[in-house]
């Protein structure tokens, strides 16, 4: 077994004894962005399984198969094994989300077909239908514009609050307190990441909010025309 790791199409070769590392000084070489750690993701082959390792200390990953259909959550010295033939790894450092695929040669599972019935699969998978407001899908396509833009893929700068309050036509208190809203939703039925220690919101909850809601279809391509040119 192998695999293909691949960002903004440079491709880089795991196999058994040859790790690949992911990071700001590292194999694939991210982005020089000082909120991203020099060594952060580690995939490796052992025992034939294919491995994504969170080797850093404060940022965390977000990992879905190439349906879109299971979601999984990824923390600093966590590690968990890759198993369907392609999947997308989506972080964010500072005001800059990531995402690069991972392809395996010989890989164990396929994504599971339209057919098999959400109950079967992980328990955020379901998360994705969650039913929002207007505003609260309006504001979720606006923090994730740059990324739908661009279909998902390679490198994007999430907007600051102020500044998907001027896109929406808002106030920056009403893009606040909605934003405080539908985090305080989605955490309530399992969302990790959208809050840090008890009573305080977690700095990059912007960029974890959109990382989720790209991974499992929250909104998409279409949801843009909601917003104005």
């Amino acid at each position: 077994m192998r695999a293909i790791v691949d960002f903004c199409g440079s491709h880089h070769v795991v196999e058994a004894g040859a790790p690949v590392v992911v990071g700001r000084e590292a194999d694939v070489c991210i982005d020089d962005n000082a909120f991203l750690h020099r060594r952060f993701l580690e995939i490796s082959i052992v025992d034939e399984m294919c491995w994504l390792s969170n080797v850093g200390s404060h940022l965390a990953a977000t990992v879905v198969d190439d349906a879109s259909r299971v979601q999984a959550w990824l923390s600093p010295g966590a590690r968990l094994p890759l198993i369907f033939d392609r999947s997308h790894v989506r972080f964010t450092a500072g005001p800059t989300t990531y995402e690069l695929e991972v392809a395996l040669e010989g890989g164990l599972f396929t994504a599971p077909p339209p057919s098999v019935s959400a109950d079967a699969l992980v328990s955020e998978e379901t998360i994705g239908h969650l039913p929002l407001t207007p505003d609260q899908r309006l504001l979720i396509v606006a923090l994730a514009e740059p990324l739908l833009r661009q279909d998902g893929r390679g490198t994007a700068s999430i907007p600051s609050s102020a500044d998907a309050a001027r896109r929406l036509g808002w106030t920056q208190t009403k893009f606040t307190r909605k934003l405080d809203n539908v985090c305080d939703r989605l955490t309530k039925v399992g969302v990790r990441g959208l809050h840090g220690e008890p009573g305080r919101l977690a700095a990059n909850r912007r960029g974890r909010l959109v990382e989720y809601a790209v991974s499992v279809g929250l909104v998409g391509v279409d949801d843009l025309a909601a917003l104005d040119p």
